[in-house]
């Protein structure tokens, strides 16, 4: 519709209220709206019927609002009501509600917003700012209509008034709107009937409509009565109270627990139960819950997060990325007022009062868990033991929550084969002269606790972190450290332990034997296609070798994460360290004393072999291994 247009049928009205039929026409780019509208802006056909059941208990509202001023809409406001009725051989759907209705001057306001606001410029700021805040002018989301429907009837009478009046379009360039007679219409309200077209079978079925309801419009303020069929009694399929919005004091344990089986499909207790409301700049409330079990999409490769958003109690997204992916565990439903809806409720990620309302719902939620670590430690362990992995992924992610992590963080360690000791406790238990949190990392635990850099560690009394989720060969690369404590891998560079009182001091480490350093610098010569240097261990106390990373870089997990993708040859070869007062080194220094390089060359080889193994990785050689193994057995004899 033009200005023009407008004004002059709003003359018209003035000049005879009870004018028979008008036409309206639209502009020529309405077309191209109603082609944006239906199938461009929204992503699901069924999103019509949460577009109109939202208009329909907003002017429930609005009538209830109107009321406190007027009391003759007092008893029309008592008890607000939205029904869906349904007729298949009419293949009609019906949405009518007891709100406020409409005149007709609303009614040619109320769905000719767009025209009014001049199409041309609405799509050009649609192309432009996807946060337009035109979805809650009653004409946008109404016009999802047209995705199901080859015609809309509009019947509606305003609160307080005599005259009822009919809205009729086919959503292809104009509309009629004409007197109603008034047992025609609703007693009050507004009644939106949609003949529903060929490919939209699917919601004259009542299971159908009531799923949609239930999902989408089930926390709305206004009950909601479905008619399955002409003369059907009404079926009430939502109560018109979510149970967020209730006090906590009036909720039981029981219904927290089936609302959230219902949200997440799951048929275990939560771990934790959070309900609060925020006050401030933003307001909004909170239901959130920890499951008690892993969700089957856990470490799905979108690592998404899924929020149920609504603003004011209307389901605005069933999977809202408000939580950064290593929250992406939790279960939450947010409602809102203040979050500003465009045209298409799916975008409304993009807006800064949601990011904000997310950013502090993470705040909360490590609040919550750090709340259930004191006071509940044997169900937090659960806890970690289902989401530790994914929680640690913030470590990596959100520099700016680490500290935050830290706190609820567990992990095994030389001390503990159960994931709970806390960086708190580490801190709490260092070695004198200890300067450094000491790590190591790889993907099985029982390798870990067998690996041989634990040796020097271990016989000195200091406590070392054992990591074996994939993210840890990351986080521990970019954190700076602990309350003044970096963290240092056990597998990289020259053990910085000799300042450490062993706990036996017998076993105080003597010099190395003379012949050894011959024997290093015959490795460095046979081996050094393989490794970087070879140097003699401070780190070993009973195994012969062991490979550790080089000073600087990547430690050895990182490096064979990194290798697998065919980024080796950037992070350079490891280091052999030996022990030299292992009897099979000192062995092997006498024979090459004795018979030469040449003739030793086979034993040096399977020293590294073994390194490699001890390693969890596979021999350079497995035949040549195989063979050379087998040699040293029939020698043996």
């Amino acid at each position: 519709m033009t200005d023009d247009a407008t004004s002059v049928e709003g003359a018209a009205v003035a000049a005879d209220p009870h004018a028979a039929a008008a036409n309206f026409g639209f502009e020529a780019d309405v077309a191209r709206l109603l082609e944006l509208m239906t199938h461009s802006v929204y992503s699901e056909s069924d999103v019509f019927l949460r577009e109109l059941v939202s208009n329909a208990a907003d002017a429930c509202e609005k009538l209830r609002y109107e009321a406190l001023s007027d009391e003759k809409l007092a008893i029309q406001a008592a008890a607000p009501l939205v029904s869906i009725a349904l007729d298949k051989d009419k293949r009609t759907l019906t949405v009518a509600d007891n709100g406020v209705g409409m005149s007709r001057e609303e009614l040619i306001s109320a769905l000719g917003t767009i025209a009014n606001s001049g199409t041309r410029a609405f799509l050009d700021k649609l192309g432009k700012d996807k946060d337009a805040g035109f979805i809650g002018q009653f004409g946008v989301g109404f016009y999802s209509a047209f995705m199901v429907a080859d015609r809309v009837e509009v019947a509606t009478r305003r609160a307080g008034e005599e005259q009822a009046w009919l809205w009729i379009s086919e959503g292809k360039g104009s509309y009629q709107i004409a007197p109603l007679p008034l047992e025609d219409a609703p007693p009050v309200g507004t009644r939106v009937t949609l003949h529903l077209n060929a490919e939209s079978d699917e919601f004259l079925d009542g299971w159908r409509v009531e799923s949609v309801v239930r999902e989408h419009s089930g926390a709305i303020a206004a009950p909601i009565d479905l008619i399955g069929a002409p003369g059907e009694e009404p079926r009430r399929i939502a109560e018109g109270v979510a149970l967020w919005t209730k006090p906590k004091s009036e909720i039981t344990h029981e219904q927290y627990v089936d609302f959230y089986r219902q949200l997440s499909g799951q048929l275990d207790e939560p771990a934790l139960i959070a309900h609060w409301r925020a006050e401030g700049r933003t307001e909004y409330t909170v239901l959130a819950f920890v499951p008690g079990a892993r969700p089957f999409d856990l470490f799905d490769p979108a690592r998404k997060s899924k929020s149920k958003l609504y603003v004011r109690r209307v389901l605005i997204s069933r999977d809202m990325e408000l939580l950064p992916s290593w929250l992406r565990f939790a279960r939450i439903v947010v409602d809102s007022a203040d979050i500003p809806l465009n045209v298409s409720r799916e975008m409304v990620q993009k807006s800064p009062v949601a990011g904000a309302i997310g950013k502090a719902i993470a705040t909360r939620m490590l609040q919550e868990l750090k709340k259930l670590a004191d006071a509940e430690p044997e169900k937090f362990a659960e806890v970690w033991k289902n989401f530790g992995a994914v929680l640690k992924e913030g470590l990596h992610e959100d520099p700016s929550r680490r500290d935050d992590l830290f706190e609820i963080a567990r992990f095994a360690s030389t001390r503990s084969e159960e994931k709970n000791r806390t960086l708190r406790d580490y801190v709490a238990d260092l070695r004198d002269n200890q300067t450094a949190i000491y790590y190591l990392v790889g993907d099985d635990m029982k390798r870990l606790h067998a690996s041989p850099q634990l040796e020097g560690f271990r016989a000195r009394g200091v406590e070392v972190l054992l990591l074996d989720d994939a993210v840890d060969a990351f986080w521990v690369t970019s954190a700076l450290g602990y309350e003044g404590k970096p963290f240092k891998s056990v597998t990289q560079g020259q053990a910085d332990i000799d300042a450490i009182a062993l706990i036996d001091e017998a076993k105080t480490a003597d010099t190395a034997p003379a012949d050894v350093a011959d024997l290093l610098s015959a490795l460095k010569e046979t081996l050094g296609e393989y490794v970087d240097d070879v140097r003699a261990s401070t780190r070993l106390t009973d195994s012969a070798v062991c490979l550790v990373a080089p000073d600087t870089g990547f430690d050895r997990q990182l490096s064979r994460l990194l290798a697998e993708h065919g980024q080796q040859a950037a992070f350079g070869k490891p280091v052999l360290e030996v022990n030299p007062r292992h009897e099979a080194i000192v062995a092997l220094a006498t024979a090459l004393r004795a018979k030469g390089r040449d003739a030793t060359r086979d034993d040096q080889l399977l020293l590294l072999d073994l390194a490699r193994v001890a390693d969890g990785e596979h021999p350079i050689d497995a035949a040549a291994f195989a063979k050379r193994l087998a040699s040293l057995l029939a020698n043996k004899g």
